[in-house]
């Protein structure tokens, strides 16, 4: 059964790191490869992430400017892996949230810049997903879908391609939750656990 794998990568690394896992493109190529099950064959593996944000802005304290400058080389390295395919999507920056813990607390302690953290947000991965997923509705080359993605805005994607006859598999990743409305719309719920040898790499730069 000819099958394509879709992977929301910001889904997947926020799941990853709070399980304790190092994320790099090893891993990512590892995880992706071993989704396929008994008489699945991978047609190809479209992984949808931003580029880190690139830019100069005020930091929320000090108004001192702050460069992030951040390589995407991670994900030039992860579109050259065999029957791989990257979709980019943009990271929006939405300027400064306070860390859980950061408080005045009891002796008084003014905030600092080190007190925040950036607020970013994702942008077009959930369209790219949908649009890709009604392309192999369209022109029927796969006949079934893995999904890694809790984004409910998959929804209408995921019942477009089910009408047109291809299977939806829905992974379900260790610790992370799954809206119930996701469920209802896969024919399958898989659950997939992490690769062989994914504990925090040594010596790699991590995405």
């Amino acid at each position: 059964m000819k099958t394509a794998v879709l992977i929301d990568g910001g889904h997947l690394r926020v799941a990853a790191r709070k399980d304790g896992q190092g994320y790099d493109p090893e891993f990512v190529r590892g995880f992706s490869y071993g989704l396929t099950a008994d008489r699945e064959v991978l047609f190809r593996v479209l992984y949808y992430d931003c580029a880190p944000y690139r830019g100069s802005v005020p930091l929320p304290i000090s108004g001192n400017r702050h460069e992030f400058n951040a390589s995407d080389a991670w994900l030039k390295e992860i579109a050259g892996f065999d029957l791989f395919a990257v979709r980019r999507g943009d990271l929006k920056f939405r300027g400064f949230k306070p860390k859980r813990r950061a408080q005045r607390g009891s002796e008084g302690r003014p905030l600092t810049d080190q007190d925040f953290k950036p607020d970013f947000e994702q942008k077009g991965v959930d369209m790219r997903i949908g649009l890709d997923m009604a392309s192999f509705a369209y022109e029927r080359s796969v006949e079934r879908i893995i999904l890694v993605s809790a984004d409910t805005d998959c929804i209408p994607a995921m019942k477009l391609v089910r009408k047109a006859g291809l299977q939806v598999v829905l992974i379900q990743l260790p610790g992370a939750h799954l809206a119930p409305e996701l469920t209802w719309h896969a024919d399958f719920v898989r659950t997939a656990g992490w690769p062989m040898g994914a504990s925090p790499p040594v010596g790699r730069a991590q995405v």
